[in-house]
């Protein structure tokens, strides 16, 4: 183990996508003077945008350095797949949905390989942070539907019947495997959590425009290639009680082939304590609250990079807290 290795902040990466607000600075992002963001990618090492850290001695360092530099001790020996690509396995993000998302569909890690170059595929979960009183998400299909039907749809302009709503609140958790037909609606906040791919494949917009005055692409066909048309009219799973002793309550909120991640609860003052021995990084999350991981404090909303050889550690409450810990399963 590196006893020089400790737990990790970084300086998070703004995106204008058409759909964001203003409101990711309730959550305490220093935005532009005018204009929408719709994105604060708060741990990333993608292509498209990277994260530098913000403390200690690898301070400046973009996360695609530092995982270059200190490969499986910072990602772990469960994560050698994406080592062997080059890749850092997760990516995480805040989402201020003002307005809805496209209609759209992630695909899997076969398809993104084959015609997306180095991509990975891209199963992602969302946990609502805040939901204004009509708030909703797409998930799946409301009803069996043909293939070539859906397409017509598409082309006639009358898709939207065909798409699963589901109601949603603050404190809920949504799992969206790769293959699911899917939208985040307007007036949400989210934290996502997903594989480390910035691939999506739209088929409906709104009938909207982008900032160019035109229509955004669509990607029909690659959407049709990877849908799971069996999903159909799915509900949200409730979090399942993983232990609840010492001022310390964590639930399981997700477990995909790629992260797992739980909601841990801890009371004023209790102290987690745990142990990175190689196999996987942590990521936490504090979505309410203030502890010290070590000696780094982190508050609410902000995330810490716990890398995978960092030997033992501790997560102390400062003031009562909800935390978001996420994993690689063995």
């Amino acid at each position: 183990m590196d006893n020089k290795l400790y737990p990790l902040l970084f300086q998070p990466v703004l995106k204008d996508y058409i759909w964001g607000g203003r409101n990711l600075e309730k959550l305490g992002r220093v935005l532009p003077p005018e204009g929408v963001i719709a994105e604060s990618w708060e741990i990333a090492g993608h292509e498209d945008g990277t994260t530098r850290v913000v403390n200690g001695r690898f301070s400046n360092t973009l996360l695609t350095d530092l995982h270059q530099e200190l490969g499986l001790d910072l990602i772990g020996r469960r994560c050698a797949w994406a080592q062997a690509r080059g890749k850092f396995p997760l990516l995480i993000k805040l989402l201020d949905a003002s307005r809805p998302l496209s209609v759209q569909v992630h695909p899997q890690d076969d398809y993104a390989l084959a015609h997306e170059g180095n991509e990975l595929g891209k199963t992602e979960m969302w946990v609502v942070l805040h939901a204004t009183p009509d708030a909703e998400v797409i998930l799946g299909l409301a009803h069996l539907m043909d293939p070539q039907d859906f397409r017509v749809a598409i082309e006639r302009n009358t898709l939207e019947p065909h798409l699963h709503r589901i109601p949603v609140q603050a404190g809920d958790h949504i799992c969206v495997p790769a293959g699911s037909m899917h939208a985040i609606m307007g007036g949400l906040l989210i934290a996502e959590i997903q594989q480390n791919s910035n691939t999506t494949y739209r088929v409906y917009d709104w009938g909207r425009v982008g900032n160019d005055g035109k229509p955004r692409p669509l990607h029909v066909d690659k959407a049709l290639d990877v849908i799971n048309f069996d999903q159909i009219a799915p509900t949200l799973c409730p979090p399942e009680l993983l232990s609840d002793e010492g001022g310390i309550r964590r639930s399981l909120l997700c477990q995909t082939d790629y992260f797992v991640t739980e909601r841990v609860e801890l009371a004023a003052g209790a102290v987690y304590q745990g142990s990175c021995t190689g196999e996987t990084l942590e990521i936490w999350g504090a979505i309410e609250g203030a502890v010290q991981i070590n000696e780094v404090d982190l508050t609410a909303v902000r995330f810490c990079l716990l890398p995978a050889a960092l030997g033992d550690f501790t997560v102390t409450a400062v003031a009562p807290a909800t935390l978001l810990r996420s994993y690689v399963a063995g």
